[in-house]
């Protein structure tokens, strides 16, 4: 039984036991009745009350538990609800199924969201431009601040939720297996090259739903859920995040009609965004991918766009860096030296 649940028959005694040995965690019990429905919430708060009301230690904690409780109910609302529930400074969050039974606990300070999203971690690359690290590692097992990589990204996708995980593997794959055998991540070794979105062909899914595919040498503090919400908003077929890009000219700038001049510009400064290698695809679209065919992530948001289907972008305000040359690499050292975990 998992440590915070407890029958409405047990004691009051029985509840202060549990409640010490959480120590150091959620001080919340969750109390359920016979057939398993949860009916209330219990503290040492709530004992304290009841004693002074005239409880007994061997009161059962029916007699004292708080019955109206905020609960997720795993359905499309859990994400919103979640949300608010944050807001409240609300930490430990029961997720019941359509007839009140706990099917899962959420420890918002833990889970960040719960994103109705399966994921794929493209991590069949080699790394050149980082050899000779990469000569004996595969580039996502390097360690950044002792952690390797994947980890980080790992770590964040299941901080919002993200549990169904695929990692497509080539370069080194046996390493990258090994690692996560113990885990539930799920390895899926291409033969050849299949580009960078080419191998999410060998990864089943449902046919409806959405995919977040992201490329595994990435740091980022970037908030899947924002993202996720302006996927559903826009109706979108494809969604990509995207990165600020400024690019400054050193030089005066004519503009010009024919071989007239019109205009001067001096020194200027122009902005745009550029592709972070994280998307959010509809399965139907990533369902149209051949497993013997290489197909960039580019191509395949091309041929949407021509389709006439909906490809939005998701501005990163926060850090991302992607690990692509030693100068990257320990970039990002740095960073998470002076600034501990993404």
């Amino acid at each position: 039984m998992n440590r915070h649940i407890i029958p409405d028959s047990a004691t009051l005694l029985d509840a202060l036991r549990m409640l010490n040995d959480l120590s150091g965690s959620v001080m919340t019990l969750l109390v359920t009745d016979a057939s398993g429905i949860m009916t209330g919430t219990l503290t040492d708060g709530d004992i304290r009350r009841g004693l002074l009301a005239g409880a007994l230690p061997d009161t059962n904690v029916r007699e004292v538990m708080h019955r109206s409780f905020k609960a997720l109910r795993g359905d499309a609302d859990d994400i919103s609800r979640l949300r608010e529930f944050r807001r409240r400074g609300l930490r430990l969050l029961p997720r019941l199924d359509s007839e009140g039974r706990i099917t899962g606990i959420v420890d918002t300070s833990v889970t960040r969201s719960l994103l109705p999203l399966s994921a794929i971690v493209m991590a069949g690359g080699k790394g050149e431009r980082l050899r000779p690290m990469t000569l004996t590692t595969p580039k996502p097992l390097l360690k950044i601040a002792g952690k390797p990589i994947i980890d980080y990204n790992i770590d964040m996708l299941r901080s919002y939720g993200i549990e169904d995980i695929s990692v497509t593997v080539n370069y080194m794959a046996e390493a990258i297996e090994e690692h996560f055998a113990a885990t539930t991540v799920k390895c899926v070794r291409e033969d050849m090259p299949l580009g960078t979105i080419g191998a999410a062909a060998l990864v089943s899914r449902t046919p409806d739903g959405d995919t977040l595919v992201m490329n595994s040498d990435l740091l980022t503090t970037i908030s899947l859920e924002e993202m996720y919400l302006r996927h559903t908003s826009e109706n979108a077929d494809v969604t990509i995040a995207a990165i600020p890009y400024n690019l400054s000219v050193p030089y005066a700038i004519l503009t010009t009609d024919g071989a007239r001049v019109t205009g001067l510009e001096e020194k200027p400064s122009y902005s745009y965004y550029a592709n972070a290698g994280i998307y959010i695809f509809s399965n139907r679209l990533l369902n149209r991918l051949r497993a013997d065919r290489r197909t960039d992530a580019t191509d395949l948001i091309a041929d949407a766009i021509a389709e006439g289907g909906r490809v939005v972008y998701f501005p990163i305000s926060g850090t991302w860096i992607d690990i692509g040359s030693p100068t990257d690499f320990h970039h990002a050292e740095e960073l998470m030296r002076h600034h501990g975990q993404m």
